[in-house]
């Protein structure tokens, strides 16, 4: 396999912040030969020092050990690092041929080993599993604690791999959107749409932005109510004349399906 260069997008599924490192795209010690598993990992850091403290370590290596030595870094607030496309160092020796570090790709998620696990990185750690076992055409159960697959190793400590492996099968699944009521031709405002983390995700984003297509066209319809949304609403509250928040209150909500482009021009 080439340098595994839409991680980054495969990321951006998830909802979750995302920081692209510096040079991610070319590196590795070398192309990342095949993706057939999965290794979660804490990264024994440090128990404070920010979001995600062991960037320099995950991404450089330390003595003895060169970096790169995992593909993702995963933040306490859930925000994702992506930071090698090619293999990293990540586990070996390996007790299985599925997750040595050719053939899988790793997660450096945020903690020193004892600490509790905030609700938004465990969320955002299934969420990037998911994702990657849709992009990579695996099952749930290649998605592997580091303690399973190396006997050393005693990460990601505390995390329940059972349940984590069947909450990243039902991800897969996917969670089903209800139905928006309609009245009167318009769909009924249920909540504000604004930026939020993680992102809002739904029917309703999904409908919203699909409406306003019709004022942003190369706005992507895809669930997601991130920045490209949020700028395509202020330039719809901008068109409309009222004011401009980036938030789909329920005055722009409405206004979003019910006015034609027409109809600015002939007012």
């Amino acid at each position: 396999m080439p340098y595994l260069t839409s991680l980054a997008a495969v990321a951006r599924r998830t909802g979750f912040p995302v920081t692209e490192v510096a040079g991610w795209t070319s590196r590795g010690h070398g192309p990342q030969p095949a993706v057939r598993g999965i290794v979660c990992h804490h990264t024994a850091g440090p128990a404070a020092g920010g979001d995600y403290p062991s960037l320099a370590v995950v991404r450089s290596g330390r003595p003895g050990l060169a970096g790169p030595l995992s593909q993702f870094g995963l933040g306490r607030s859930g925000r994702i690092y992506v930071i090698a496309a090619g293999r990293c160092w990540h586990n070996a020796p390996s007790t299985s041929g599925l997750h040595t570090n050719s053939a899988s790709i790793g997660i450096e998620a945020e903690n020193n080993g004892s600490q509790p696990w905030p609700e938004p990185q465990l969320d955002a750690y299934r969420r990037l599993c998911a994702e990657l076992c849709k992009e990579y055409g695996l099952p749930a159960s290649a998605v592997k604690a580091h303690r399973e697959v190396n006997r050393g190793k005693p990460d990601p400590h505390g995390v329940n791999m059972a349940d984590f492996r069947l909450a990243v099968a039902r991800l897969m699944v996917g969670e089903q959107e209800p139905e928006l009521e309609v009245r009167d031709g318009v769909p009924v405002f249920s909540r504000a749409l604004k930026v939020a983390n993680p992102l809002l995700r739904g029917a309703d984003v999904r409908a919203w932005q699909s409406a306003a297509r019709v004022f942003v066209p190369r706005l992507d319809v895809d669930g997601l109510y991130g920045k490209d949304s949020q700028a395509a609403c202020k330039k719809i509250q901008g068109l409309f004349g009222v004011d401009v928040t980036g938030v789909v209150d329920e005055e722009t909500w409405v206004l979003t399906f019910v006015v034609e482009p027409a109809d600015l021009e002939d007012s």
